[in-house]
């Protein structure tokens, strides 16, 4: 399947993206924008750790690796954890554009059956962008980033203040990030859905 929903087409009056001036340069990694993140988090024993890096343009690429805490059938990447690993990778991309987005819709194709301990690696970008609305798509693929592909994403995003945070995050959390005193890890906290 590789149809997407009317929810998922940019009207058309979307602009192209613009990556912003501040943006990590391209090749830079981005880091994990909060320690406790399931997708880029190195507090998570059984987490991801998507390493992601900026690309030309208002794209990105990252790597993860399935292991054994991943699995849903024997042996095989459970799809939730690749859909995890795209919007990760997804909500990435909202670093280059510099605003802060939760996931509005994710859709997934899955592909093709991703054996534990394969590297994944996915590539993502902006397509256009609609008022708060984001609107991307990224590539997962097995063997390298021109093997076949495993999984495809759909996404759209939707930009929101850091208030949306504030708000409905558990407090302890929210104190404990905005407290960073590193400014970028500290903005970069509230950048993607929590």
């Amino acid at each position: 399947m590789t149809g997407t929903s009317a929810a998922l087409t940019p009207p058309a009056d979307a602009l192209p993206p613009v990556r912003h001036p501040e943006a990590p340069a391209p090749g830079e990694p981005l880091g994990s924008h909060y320690a406790q993140c399931f997708g880029c988090g190195g507090g998570q024993p059984h987490g991801l750790h998507l390493d992601a890096r900026a690309g030309e343009g208002v794209n990105v690429t990252a790597e993860f690796t399935v292991t054994a805490d991943h699995q849903g059938a024997p042996g095989l990447a459970h799809g939730g954890i690749l859909a995890t690993a795209l919007d990760e990778t997804l909500g990435s991309l909202n670093w280059l554009l510099r605003v802060i987005a939760v996931t509005g819709r994710l859709e997934t194709d899955f592909v093709r059956p991703v054996p534990v301990g394969t590297v994944l690696h996915l590539e993502a970008e902006v397509t256009a962008v609609s008022g708060r609305k984001i609107y991307s798509t990224a590539t997962g693929r097995i063997g390298g980033p021109d093997g076949p592909v495993a999984v495809r994403g759909f996404a759209l995003f939707v930009e929101v203040k850091v208030e949306h945070f504030i708000d409905n995050g558990r407090p302890e959390e929210i104190q404990a990030a905005m407290s960073d005193p590193d400014q970028v890890r500290r903005a970069r906290a509230f950048e993607v859905n929590p």
